[in-house]
Order: C-alpha cells, then sequence, then structure tokens
C-alpha cells in the first residue's frame, strides 16, 4: 500500500495506573520533554485499578504545553456522544487545540453493562458508534444555521444547541479490528488506530486495504484516514533480537517500510519505561522523519491535507491551490475547511477570501507572499484581524494570516528591549512583560494583533505619558514586496524604517518589531458613566481637563446615543500610568465634575489587568461604517457638531481617545505619522444603513479636523490620504513606494500610490545615498 504523505507523529500509550498517578503524569511530562507528539491512554471505566481517562487527559494537557492528548481509545457506551462532544471541544479549547479523539465501540460488555449501559452486539455496536460520529460532528459544526437534530436507533438528538466548536479539527481516530468497524473507518473515521499485537484476522495488510476499498466506495480519498499503531512488544538493546527489538537504527529501518509500503505515520509505544521513551522521542523519531522524508522526495509523494470531494468544489477560480508550497499547505485554509469560518473574518468586517495562509516564520511568509502574488488577486495582511477598517480580509483573494507568528521576548531587561512578533496579541504581549516589571501602551483592547497597531501610530492607555507604540520601535523585520526579508533601523535602510513607523501596512509584511519598553508596575484605572444629556458642554469640560492634566493621565471618552427613552450616555475610561494613588486622585478628582455622574469606580491595577484579551472569534461584529479624524481641542464649535451627531440618532457611539503630552514631544518627521500638535483622536461609527447619514454629520465636523488616524477609517478616498499624510510626507511616502512595492502590492492599508518614473529614480539616488539598497 502506498504512502499517504502524512506528517509522522510519535507517542506513548500510557497505563493509567491508580496507584501512582504522579507517575502517569510524569510519563506524559517525559513524553513531551522527549519530543514526542502525544501522550495517549487507555479508557476502561469499569477498572477500578484504573484513573478516570477523561480527567487525566484534563490533568495531563494542564501539566504541558506542547503535547497532543488523546485516549487510546475512549469507551463510547459509558460516555454518551452528545456530552462527549462537548467534553472534547471544551478540552481543545483549553488545552490550545492538543486534543484528539480516538473513539471505539466498546468491549468487556459484561464489565459495561454491569455499569448500568445496555449491551449491544457487534453489529449494532458499529452502527451506533456510525451514529455517534455524526452527533459529534453536529455538534462541533456551529457554522450550520440551526439546531442540531438527528433520528437514531442509538443516540437520537431531538434538538439540541450546536457548539462549541473546538479549537482545531479534532481527529476522530477508530479502534477497529473487524470488517464492520474497518468499513465504518474508511466511510466516515479520520484515523485508523489498532495495536499490532491485537491485528490477526484480518492481518494488517488485509485491514488496510478494507479500509481503502470503504474509502473509495463511500466517495472518500483513502489519503483522508491517518493510519496510528500502537505497538506494545517493544524494547532498544546493543544487538537486534526481533522486530523493534535492537538499536535505534534497526528500528529506524524497521518502522521505515511501514511508512512508505503500508502508509502508517503515527507509532505509539506501549511501554511505561522512561528510557524507552526517551530513546524513541530523542534517537528514532528524528532519524525515521528525516529517512522519511528523503525516500519522499525521492519518489515526488504528495504532502499536506488531504480535502473531500465536497471541500474541493467550494474552492475559487483562477486560484492554483496546487501551486501553494508544501511547507505552508498544511496549514492553509480554503473555503470548504471546517476552519474557514474561524478565520475568514475581521472583528469589523465578514470576508470570503479565496485562501488563507498561516506562515509560522520569516521564510515561510516569503514564500506566501510569492505565491499569493503569483495569483494575481487582493492580498490582505492580519496581524489580529481586529481592526476597524476591516482590511484584514477580502472577498475571493487570499489573506496571509501571521496568527502564528506569536512570540513575545525580553531581549534584554537592562535596556527593556522586547522583540515581537507581529501575530501576538496586546494582551498576552501585557502579561509576558509584567514579570520584568515593563509594559508598552497599545490600545485599549487586548485582542488587537501587534503588527497592525505597531506599524500605524498605537493610541494606548499610555499615550500622554509615554507616546505612541510607534515611537519606542527601534527596529523592525520586513518582507518587501520582492521577497526580501530586511531589518531596517537607524542604519540600515532609514527611509524603510522611518515608513514602517507610521505606514508600514504599505511597505510589506512586518515578521518582527523591537522597541524600548518602558518601567509600569501598577496603574490607576478608573471609569465613569456619565449622564450625557448636554453632550457639547460635556466634551468640552472632559476636553479641557485632559489638557490640563499631568501627563501621567490618559483618558478615553466613549458616546452613546439615547435608547429606549434614556438620555444619551458617556463612558469615561481614566488611567493614571504609576502607582502612586494619591496622585491619581488629585489628578482624577476634577472629572466627577464634567457632568452628572451615575456610576463610578476606581483601583490599583496591574497593567495587564487592563488589557486583558477576551479571545473572542471574529464574525464581522464591529460597526464596519466609521470616520475618524484629528482635533487640536475639543473648542465649542468641534463639540456642536459632535453633539448634534450623537443626539441624531444616526451615529452609534463617537470614541475620543487623547493624545498629545509625549506624543508631541516627536517631530513631524521623524516617523511617518506626522500629527503631533493635536490632542484628540475622533471616531464615529455607524451601521451600514446610516452610513449615508453618518456621512453628511461628519462633513459638519470635517472643518474642525486636521488630520486622521487611518486604521479607524474605512473611506478610501484618494482625497482622505492627505489627511492621513499630509505634505511632505505623502511625497516621501509615495517616493519610497516607487523604490519598495512599485507594483503597489500593498495597497490594502490606505492606498498610496507610487511616485512616477523620475521620483522612482531620485528615490533609488536617495536610498544608495543612505546605504540601503535600490528599488527593483
Amino acid at each position: 500500500m502506498p504512502d499517504y504523505g502524512h506528517e509522522l507523529l510519535f507517542g506513548a500509550f500510557i497505563t493509567p495506573s491508580a496507584e501512582a498517578p504522579e507517575r502517569v503524569v510524569e510519563l506524559a511530562e517525559l513524553a513531551e520533554s522527549a519530543g514526542l507528539d502525544l501522550a495517549t491512554f487507555q479508557d476502561h471505566p469499569y477498572n477500578p485499578g484504573f484513573l478516570d481517562t477523561w480527567t487525566l487527559l484534563s490533568w495531563v494537557a494542564a501539566r504541558t504545553e506542547r503535547i497532543r492528548v488523546s485516549a487510546n481509545v475512549l469507551n463510547l457506551p459509558l460516555r454518551p456522544p452528545t456530552v462527549l462532544a462537548r467534553a472534547a471541544a471544551s478540552l481543545d479549547l483549553l488545552s490550545g487545540g492538543r486534543f484528539e479523539l480516538g473513539l471505539g465501540a466498546g468491549a468487556f460488555w459484561d464489565a459495561i453493562e454491569g455499569m448500568g449501559a445496555r449491551r449491544l452486539g457487534a453489529g449494532p455496536g458499529v452502527a451506533a458508534l456510525d451514529e455517534a460520529i455524526d452527533v459529534l460532528r453536529g455538534v462541533w459544526d456551529t457554522a450550520t444555521a440551526g439546531p442540531l437534530r438527528l433520528p437514531g436507533e442509538h443516540y437520537p438528538v431531538p434538538g439540541m444547541r450546536r457548539g462549541p466548536a473546538p479549537a482545531h479539527e479534532i481527529g476522530i481516530w477508530l479502534g477497529a479490528y473487524k470488517p464492520r468497524m474497518l468499513a465504518l473507518t474508511g466511510r466516515k473515521a479520520d484515523g485508523w488506530l489498532p495495536t499490532q499485537e491485537y491485528l490477526d484476522t484480518p492481518d494488517r495488510v488485509t485491514a488496510n486495504r478494507l479500509i481503502d476499498e470503504a474509502a473509495v466506495a463511500a466517495g472518500r480519498d483513502p489519503r483522508q484516514i491517518r493510519r496510528l499503531l500502537n505497538i506494545m512488544q517493544v524494547d532498544f538493546s546493543a544487538a537486534g533480537r526481533g522486530f523493534l527489538q535492537g538499536p535505534p537504527a534497526q528500528w529506524v529501518d524497521q518502522l521505515l517500510p511501514l511508512v512508505l509500503d503500508e502508509g502508517f505515520s503515527a507509532f505509539l509505544i506501549g511501554r511505561d519505561d522512561p528510557r524507552l521513551l526517551q530513546t524513541f522521542g530523542r534517537d528514532v523519531a528524528p532519524a525515521l522523519r528525516e529517512a522519511v522524508a528523503t525516500e519522499r522526495r525521492k519518489n515526488g509523494t504528495a504532502t499536506g491535507p488531504v480535502r473531500p470531494s465536497v471541500a474541493l468544489a467550494r474552492r475559487h477560480r483562477g486560484i492554483d491551490y496546487d501551486a501553494l508550497p508544501v511547507a505552508l499547505a498544511g496549514r492553509a485554509i480554503e473555503p470548504g475547511d471546517p476552519e474557514y469560518d474561524r478565520v475568514r473574518h475581521s472583528y469589523s468586517r465578514q470576508g470570503s477570501p479565496a485562501l488563507v495562509i498561516r506562515p509560522e516564520s520569516a521564510a515561510e511568509v516569503v514564500e506566501a507572499l510569492g505565491y499569493a502574488r503569483s495569483q494575481g488577486v487582493t492580498i490582505s495582511v492580519r496581524s489580529g484581524g481586529h481592526g476597524i477598517s476591516g482590511r484584514s480580509t477580502n472577498d475571493g483573494g487570499i489573506v496571509l494570516d501571521l496568527s502564528k507568528l506569536n512570540r513575545v521576548e525580553v531581549l534584554d531587561r537592562a535596556t527593556r528591549r522586547i522583540r515581537l512578533e507581529p501575530g501576538a496579541r496586546w494582551g498576552h504581549v501585557a502579561r509576558a512583560l509584567a514579570p520584568y516589571g515593563l509594559a508598552m501602551s497599545s490600545g485599549d483592547y487586548g485582542d488587537v494583533g501587534v503588527g497592525g497597531l505597531a506599524t500605524t501610530a498605537g493610541i494606548g492607555y499610555l499615550v500622554r505619558k509615554y507616546g505612541l507604540t510607534i515611537d519606542h520601535v527601534v527596529a523592525a523585520e520586513i518582507v518587501t514586496a520582492d521577497g526580501r526579508l530586511l531589518r531596517v533601523d537607524r542604519d540600515h535602510h532609514p527611509d524603510l524604517f522611518w515608513a514602517v513607523r507610521g505606514a508600514g501596512g504599505n511597505f510589506g509584511v512586518v515578521t518582527a518589531l523591537e522597541l524600548e519598553a518602558y518601567e509600569v508596575g501598577n496603574v490607576v484605572y478608573a471609569q465613569l458613566v456619565v449622564d450625557a444629556s448636554e453632550p457639547a458642554e460635556l466634551l468640552q469640560r472632559w476636553g479641557g481637563l485632559v489638557e490640563q492634566s499631568p501627563r501621567e493621565i490618559t483618558s478615553f471618552l466613549s458616546l452613546f446615543p439615547a435608547r429606549r427613552g434614556a438620555a444619551p450616555m458617556a463612558q469615561v475610561t481614566l488611567v493614571y500610568a504609576g502607582d502612586d494613588v494619591e496622585a491619581a486622585e488629585a489628578a482624577l478628582s476634577p472629572f466627577l465634575e464634567i457632568g452628572p455622574v451615575l456610576d463610578q469606580q476606581a483601583q490599583l491595577v496591574p497593567y495587564p489587568a487592563i488589557v486583558a484579551p477576551p479571545g473572542n472569534q471574529h464574525r464581522g461584529q464591529g460597526l464596519v461604517d466609521s470616520h475618524s479624524g484629528l482635533l487640536h481641542h475639543v473648542d465649542a464649535a468641534a463639540a456642536s457638531a459632535m453633539a448634534k451627531m450623537i443626539r441624531s440618532g444616526d451615529v452609534l457611539v463617537m470614541q475620543l481617545r487623547s493624545v498629545g503630552g509625549a506624543v508631541n514631544d516627536v517631530a513631524r518627521d521623524e516617523t511617518a505619522y506626522p500629527h503631533r500638535t493635536q490632542n484628540f483622536s475622533v471616531l464615529a461609527a455607524t451601521v451600514p444603513q446610516r452610513r449615508s447619514r453618518l456621512d453628511r454629520h461628519w462633513a459638519e465636523l470635517y472643518p474642525h479636523l486636521d488630520g486622521m488616524y487611518l486604521s479607524f477609517e474605512v473611506d478610501t478616498a484618494p482625497e482622505r490620504l492627505l489627511d492621513a499624510f499630509p505634505e511632505p510626507t505623502l511625497g516621501r511616502l509615495r517616493a519610497l513606494k516607487a523604490v519598495y512595492d512599485p507594483d503597489n502590492v500593498f495597497d490594502r492599508n490606505f492606498p498610496i500610490p507610487p511616485a512616477d518614473a523620475a521620483a522612482h529614480d531620485d528615490a533609488d539616488r536617495s536610498a544608495a545615498d543612505e546605504g540601503a539598497e535600490p528599488g527593483p
């Protein structure tokens, strides 16, 4: 039988002995440290000498970080599938996608019946497992509207709410030995998980053939079914004594034909021997992987995921899916994949991309970008996907999803230098820096990704004290349109380093940023709810107090229209950047006079607590129509225009963020964000049905504005470009676009047209003078 091309997995089949529970967990931890991929446990709920397998799986998942966990195999008759589906999805979510579902039809029926379950014969047992698979997948299918309803003789579901969806597509691996179970494996399962010593009639080769035949008869590709194998009678020794009874090199030689000729791709060792597990992970696994990779290259074996025909039918015309580089194919998501609904949308906007590519390294970003360019479709780049503008998704194009590039490192505590990858969320950054006594101001929501915010500006809760996020960027690694991976800083490609800080999304895919953090521990966090019946007066009082406050105070004000007879309401957030409670109280107290306070609270908290990441799934649930601007002061005329907007009911939310302070200490030409004299950022948002009315109201406010924060603006008309990048910033950016992105590949982030050829030549000469490489 052929090599099915699956990634190789290596694991342990551990006895869940109740006599030494800690040793069981230690073996799982040792398996992880040895580099193994799976820790699995048999499931016999009727055996009082064993730990409960589900409890054990949960405990091991909590004690480990990387290794996957699975039963080997779960006893279905004692674990009803509706409850099992929810439990499996929950454990997968809690473990970060590290649960797989080994499942069996049941054995030892006297013991099962003794626990109250109904005895089933061989045929009914297979039929019950068949129904259970439908239940499991139906519960996990949250993309289908309406409750799950399934007829069934064994597991009928009259009407059940679906969900939660697991963190990844959980594999259902069946422990199958006889023809009916093997046929079910071929028809419906994701994997076959037998034990070598129990394979008799049919034998291993025949059983594998029966699975393939059943798969083909069901319209499936046999490669959709992973082949796993438990092996119990194994040992390492200096001299060979038989099958898997010898030195590691002999193991490799004996396992290699099982991969190449029979299609097995996962091997689990059933010996509770620490030495054996360590040798298996350290010496056998890497050598077998290398040997298999060599043979696959020689034979041209196809690798990567195998999609069913129904998924292939949802591919978009014009995209050469088969040309996707092998290194990226295994994590790419197509419209027919179960995970598609998790990655297709941004927070604010729904999308239908033809392909979502998820690179895990800068080198893979280079490959992904090269492939995406070759397809001639829209390219979107996503770090966290929370941007209000919704530019990180599209319809019919390709999304480069950087969520897998999410490392956070403290490079040097003495100099406070940190390194962030773009897919990290700012809430996670705050948590990672807190043990070092460091922080980085980053917006007001912990799920926002690093990449988008840290290349645009970054107006966060500490902005007046410490400035914009981009003001602390000291280096960046970026993949440019021509596929070069460049490190840019003040001494290397300084022109591009300037552009990255404020217009980074227009020049490439940033794969890492180095910043100088600052020392922050606890902060004082206060919130006020204020009656906004007189919104103009409220806005002016708040704006005046902000400008008069010490730089330690940063404040955001959100204004909501009247609803159901209630007056307009304002929510005011105030953060004092420090733990001096008395100074904070003195600075915060004047804000209690801005209007009738309906509720208030203030507390001393660690900075990470105010940007905790909620981990929400993106479904395009945010307001999709918004405008953005910058104000020097909240004067009477501007306040009156904003009050009219909120009183109209056409605008569902307005938010003002204080800037000024340290932001305005930076020269306007220091970065590509030139807005260094304004004191407030203004946002207004509504629903599509009211967009035209929002536009009319905004036109009345527009004369009072000076500039714009581009991440909050959905109108990318050319005339708005000068709001985001007033001259001479725009001219300089256009010249640099002609050097680094003359084809305007990166045109989603408020598109900047490259300068003409003459300007291109001038920029090339300038770049050469500064030590940068000339453009293409």
